[in-house]
């Protein structure tokens, strides 16, 4: 956290390399141990450095609908404040606002814009109580006291109180309809649970000694966590998404035949149950019975299940397992196993891989790795000293050659900015290759032939304007990726050092975009949008979709443009078309 307050004195580089951690290990370790508050700011302060203009955007549209959104609220809470006082409690009630960082998120999986997120703010009632055993009760009163005043949302009750989160967290919530017709939320606590909520299971100590029901739950999963980093895997990609597995914020609860209950993360499997309970239950799992009916062991799980794990001795553990398991303790457990039976195999394929090397004078490095597993389409080590070993794949006779030309193109990268020469006519194909400097910013260059000194990602298309970052390859080039692509949160999390902090050409080219819209159906609709791009806007069209069904219609574009910002004017002329009520840019269509 004090990281993140200070990430202005950091090189840009360096601000993505750190913020992208932040995001993908760090804010959902917070929120597994039920420090939200450290949680909220982690993301905020990520999302400021990864969007900045997106951040002072939002934050500006926040402050401008303070005054409306007060008024709301007073309306709105006026009445269940005067309920509870005539019922003697003492309470704190207030309006708990959305952070940047969770109203952008919003806004970019709907597709929506800033005026369309309604729930901005819900109403937060926290009640004195010096007796536990009595908290159940009062929040069950004060959920009968609002629910007589305001319409209750049917399907959005959550009762965290007798099914507490596996972080800690203890509440009770329920939507009800606003006076201004939308939909709020109201979170109800005691004080000991609003503590617990805001500082996590550090705030126990105040209210418990010794092993009480959630400490146990934290003992439990910090073992699992304990666990992970007392065996890691061995590619670290594989690594991190182990360790990220067990940060899972949807979880379901189940039972065992004699009524224990279990908390897993969503879509967990009958296999995670057998390896939640013990190791040599998951080994030898063959299938299980869920609420009394037999099932395989990739079946997955709902939220109230009672679940048998029915075993046999002659069951061993298959590699495949892993492709149905939820929980990073199942994962671990498995590829443990797998490997220890494996190890001599892959210690054979090892030595096949170090015999060739030596054979023909390589030399071993992260650059050679990388061109065995590229060429043999391979995930990673393991996974190819295991196929040698197994006499599954041989090392292909052209890999010599494959090498030579790569040790030799990695050695001219390396002298060629200390020689400063290039090869004759190279000058006329593509533009100069600018040695990366990355505690700079890098110019992105595009010759008037179209030639480039980066690639465009594929993963999520980026195009001038957008909030993109660099990362330098295998081979020396930069590749652009979007900031939001998960792709690109991957590689800030695991190779931060190779990551650049770059700047759009101010030439212009084009670019293709792909914009979703959305609308009532009416005759000549499909007609008024072509005249629009074509006519009106001068556009390039690649692709146009068109389907109507009950009098809706949704339409998908790929055009081509220059910037983000004629994106945003496409968005906003194809708004004005009669009939049409949503348009939005998304990565591809």
């Amino acid at each position: 956290l004090h990281n993140m307050r200070t990430l202005d004195s950091m090189s840009p580089n360096k601000q993505y390399k750190i913020a992208g951690e932040t995001l993908y290990i760090y804010a959902p370790l917070a929120h597994r141990l039920g420090l939200f508050a450290i949680k909220t700011e982690l993301e905020d302060l990520s999302f400021k450095y990864e969007h900045p203009v997106a951040y002072a955007r939002i934050s500006e549209q926040i402050k401008a609908s303070q005054q409306r959104r007060s008024a709301v609220y007073n309306d709105f809470s006026h009445p269940i404040a005067q309920r509870l006082a005539d019922m003697g409690l003492k309470f704190d009630a207030k309006a708990r606002l959305k952070s940047v960082y969770s109203i952008w998120r919003k806004m970019e999986t709907k597709h929506i814009p800033f005026e369309e997120v309604y729930d901005l703010y819900a109403m937060r009632i926290i009640f004195e109580c010096d007796d536990p055993a009595r908290e159940k009760q009062i929040c069950w009163q004060i959920y009968s006291a609002i629910t007589d005043l305001y319409r209750l949302h049917p399907e959005r009750t959550r009762d965290w109180i007798s099914n507490p989160k596996a972080n800690g967290y203890q509440a009770l919530h329920l939507t009800v309809m606003g006076p201004d017709g939308n939909w709020i939320e109201v979170q109800i606590r005691s004080r000991r649970m609003d503590e617990i909520a805001e500082l996590g299971f550090a705030a126990h100590w105040k209210y418990k000694i010794g092993e009480g029901e959630e400490e146990s739950e934290l003992n439990a999963w910090l073992s699992t966590i304990k666990d992970i980093l007392d065996n890691p895997e061995p590619n670290a990609i594989d690594f991190l998404d182990t360790l990220k597995l067990n940060l899972f914020a949807s979880e379901i609860v189940v039972f065992t035949p004699k009524g224990e209950l279990l908390t897993l993360p969503n879509n967990a499997t009958v296999l995670d149950v057998a390896f939640e309970l013990h190791s040599e239950i998951g080994m030898h799992c063959i299938a299980g019975k869920v609420n009394h009916k037999l099932v395989p062991l990739s079946h997955k799980l709902r939220s109230g299940d009672q679940v048998e794990v029915l075993t046999s001795q002659s069951q061993t553990p298959k590699a495949e397992w892993v492709n149905f398991l939820a929980t990073a303790k199942a994962r671990t457990r498995l590829r443990q196993l797998m490997r220890k039976e494996m190890l001599p195999i892959i210690e054979r394929g090892r030595e096949i891989y170090e015999s060739y090397l030596a054979e023909h004078g390589i030399e071993d490095s992260n650059h050679v790795i990388t061109k065995f597993l590229g060429t043999m389409h391979m995930e990673n080590r393991e996974e190819l000293f295991l196929s040698l070993g197994k006499n599954e794949a041989t090392i292909p006779s052209y890999m010599n050659k494959v090498l030579r030309p790569a040790q030799a193109s990695l050695i001219s990268k390396i002298l060629r900015p200390l020689t400063g020469k290039r090869g004759q006519g190279s000058a006329d194909t593509a533009p100069v290759k600018q040695t990366v400097n990355m505690k700079e910013t890098y110019k992105l260059v595009t010759s008037d032939n179209g030639a480039s000194n980066y690639k465009m990602c594929d993963c999520c298309h980026p195009i001038p304007g957008d909030d993109v970052m660099g990362w330098v390859n295998d081979d020396g080039d930069v590749e652009l990726h979007a900031q939001n692509c998960p792709r690109a949160s991957v590689l800030k999390a695991s190779f931060g050092k190779r990551v650049i902090a770059v700047e759009w050409p101010s030439q212009k080219n084009t670019f293709r975009a792909n914009v979703r819209i959305e609308g009532i159906d009416r005759q000549g609709i499909l007609m008024d949008i072509i005249q629009m791009l074509s006519q009106n806007m001068s556009l390039d069209l690649r692709k146009l979709d068109i389907e109507a069904d009950q009098g809706v219609f949704h339409c998908e574009l790929a055009l081509k443009v220059s910037d983000t910002k004629e994106v945003t004017d496409i968005c906003s002329k194809l708004k004005q078309i009669k009939g049409v009520k949503r348009t939005a840019r998304v990565s591809q269509v």
